[in-house]
């Protein structure tokens, strides 16, 4: 069967949204410049591509795939985009690794977008709406709603109540979540998957953007628990913004193809994609998406923790990876070892992509092994990815 590698893999820095770096910057030129230099530094031939596939959240009425497409030169490039909320760029990755194994494809850039500064914002919160199937009663679950029309919060917060987390608990992960990211800063460990892109500031001045800027040095568990409850009427259970993610803006890409291709343009691959799968919980609980896909993917390829050297579990809320941990006696130290969505950042559509990018590039540091990114997803969903580096 043909194998689907992964020759290259990169990911812009993660701004902070609205009053970052990246806050003027459109997701079409985010796209296109990640894309421009997931081909570059592959040293493929862009008329060899035969496809981009991103992922896109928060839009609507286009196609930033094609966009990306035509304004970095691969006119003769389809694209698509794709949707499946946080774990969007994860499914592109798993679509693309499809097409090749099929032999249906040679070549797919994957990956995703996302510009929270500059995405459209509903100001309406209504029954009938889109988020209205989110509020939903559980059931099977003591706490029969996501507490307030804040479906993003009230995911961290059921999380928290189905597993008896506490406080404490979810801001001790924020905080080695910051600290993690900052030691990998320091140490240059993500020098080789940032692309730097040049950003005009609105006083004319152009840097080139190449740090993530989210992450803070300064904090602390004693900052930490100052923080106020992001909504009070939740019963005072302290879901905060200490120990839930940013609000970011990024892109990221991997350049996929078949191992016969990389063979025969000299391509050294970087990692194969070996496995991917999807779920869905109850909406109301999707927060538990990360938990539930693993425990899918466990069962369809017969994987199981000990064969997993590093672990990318998205810190949508710090709840997710501290239960995960729990449920799945996972090994804290192989989680989000250099930071997640508290620290680093959540720029949605492109977090699966940022998340697999960092796992290639921390694998090769390793000499080798086994990585999964997996995550929540809007709407009750999870999507998880293996990759192995020889």
């Amino acid at each position: 069967m043909t194998e689907a590698v992964i020759v290259s893999a990169v990911r812009t820095a993660v701004g902070t949204a609205r009053r970052g770096t990246l806050s003027e910057t459109p997701a079409e030129t985010l796209a296109t410049h990640v894309l421009q230099s997931v081909i570059e530094r592959s040293g493929l031939p862009g008329e060899r591509v035969d496809d981009v596939i991103l992922a896109e959240s928060l839009y609507g009425g286009g196609d930033l795939a094609r966009h990306a497409a035509v304004a970095a030169g691969l006119q003769q490039v389809p694209g698509v985009a794709v949707n499946r909320h946080c774990a969007g760029s994860l499914t592109s990755t798993s679509f693309a690794a499809a097409q090749i194994i099929a032999g249906a494809a040679d070549a797919v850039v994957a990956g995703g977008v996302n510009s929270s500064s500059l995405s459209p914002v509903l100001t309406w919160r209504t029954p009938g709406t889109e988020d209205d199937y989110q509020r939903r009663g559980v059931p099977t679950f003591p706490y029969t709603d996501t507490a307030n029309d804040d479906t993003s919060i009230s995911t961290g917060w059921n999380v928290a109540k189905y597993h008896g987390l506490s406080r404490e608990e979810m801001d001790a992960w924020a905080l080695r979540s910051h600290q993690r990211a900052v030691a990998a800063t320091d140490a240059g460990w993500f020098e080789g998957e940032i692309t730097p892109i040049k950003v005009t500031r609105k006083d004319g001045a152009v840097v080139d953007f190449a740090v993530d800027e989210h992450p803070r040095r300064d904090t602390s568990l004693e900052k930490l628990a100052k923080l106020k409850p992001l909504h009070p009427e939740i019963g005072g259970f302290s879901i905060t913004a200490g120990n839930a993610s940013g609000s970011n803006d990024a892109a990221s890409a991997l350049l996929l193809t078949s191992a016969g291709l990389a063979a025969a343009e000299g391509l050294t691959p970087l990692a194969r994609v070996t496995a991917w799968t999807s779920t869905g919980v109850d909406p109301a609980l999707t927060g538990l998406g990360a938990i539930a896909v693993i425990e899918k993917l466990f069962a369809r390829t017969g994987l199981s923790r000990e064969d997993v050297d590093l672990w990318e579990i998205n810190e949508a809320f710090a709840a997710v990876p501290v239960a995960a941990c729990k449920v799945l006696g996972l090994d804290e130290e192989k989680v989000n070892a250099f930071g997640s969505g508290c620290s680093i950042g959540h720029p949605i559509a492109a977090s699966g992509g940022r998340m697999l990018t960092t796992l290639v590039h921390a694998l090769r540091r390793r000499g080798g092994g086994v990585g999964v990114a997996a995550m929540c997803a809007g709407g009750g969903q999870g999507g998880a990815v293996v990759v192995k580096v020889a």
